[in-house]
């Protein structure tokens, strides 16, 4: 039997709708669910009489970028460039060579690493304090730098992050500090929590238990970052009184600052209550 040209086509019509109807053998891959990775900054925010205005509002940032690696002094240096700040960068391989460039020329911010040479980040933050220069300095190090990055707690650091640090949490962190409050990157907070905790948690939530409900009340206040003037304003007291409370409070619980009080706090669970 001879099928005429209108037959076949036809057929292979038909035989083109099955094949197209024929359910699929394929296991189809299942869509990613959105993962929350947003990184985070733990601010601490300033008293009134340190809070800085911002050279955004009257002119270019000056940034000097000390680091021993020329990659990463490269890279640091394009990310502060960049519309995000518009930095104007300096750059120095030493750290001798940098304090000489803050002593000789205004500059406005300092980011230097923790291992920096001949002077350390931490050894250069009190030369800077010893002379009496209101200079922020961000601290950048490894995570396992816990001993050296606990210390700079104690210091007058106003940002320690991590080198391995999201751009943008970095930048975000810059911006604070450039309005005179304090920054720490997520990649350290787990390692200054632990370090807080470390071979005395026992003996933190014991002595969390001597504090006074007065001085719990304000470590949680104090975990939620609010200020002295407002934890002065809620509870009707004066500002000497609060520092008088906060004074015992970091005595009782052997912590250097009003940040490591933030940090004790948000480890307690106190700051939601």
């Amino acid at each position: 039997m001879v099928l005429s040209s209108d037959s076949e086509r036809s057929i292979e019509s038909r035989r083109t709708r099955v094949r197209v109807s024929t359910p699929s053998t394929t296991i189809p891959l299942p869509k990613p669910q959105p993962v929350n990775t947003f990184p985070y900054v733990v601010v601490v925010p300033a008293t009134q009489s340190s809070t800085r205005v911002a050279p955004q509002q009257t002119g270019q940032i000056e940034t000097l970028v000390i680091d021993r690696q020329p990659l990463f002094l490269a890279a640091l240096g394009s990310l502060l460039a960049a519309p995000a700040v518009g930095s104007h960068v300096l750059s120095a391989a030493r750290s001798d060579v940098g304090l000489d460039i803050i002593r000789t020329r205004k500059v406005d911010l300092v980011c230097c690493e923790l291992h920096a040479e001949p002077i350390s980040g931490l050894e250069l933050v009190q030369v800077l304090a010893d002379e009496k220069r209101d200079l922020p300095v961000i601290l950048l190090g490894d995570v396992a730098d816990d001993g050296q990055l606990a210390s700079a707690m104690a210091a007058n650091v106003a940002g320690l992050f991590s080198k391995s640090s999201d751009p943008e949490e970095f930048l975000a962190g810059v911006r604070a500090v450039m309005s005179g409050h304090r920054a720490i990157g997520s990649g350290v907070i787990g390692h200054l929590t632990a370090h807080l905790t470390s071979g005395r948690g026992l003996e933190s939530r014991r002595v969390g238990h001597q504090l006074s409900p007065t001085e719990l009340e304000i470590l949680a206040m104090i975990g939620r970052a609010e200020s002295i003037r407002s934890i002065a304003a809620s509870r009707g007291i004066s500002h000497k009184t609060v520092r008088n409370h906060l004074a015992k409070i970091y005595r009782k619980l052997e912590l250097h600052g009003r940040t490591e009080a933030m940090l004790w706090a948000a480890r307690m669970g106190l700051t939601g209550s």
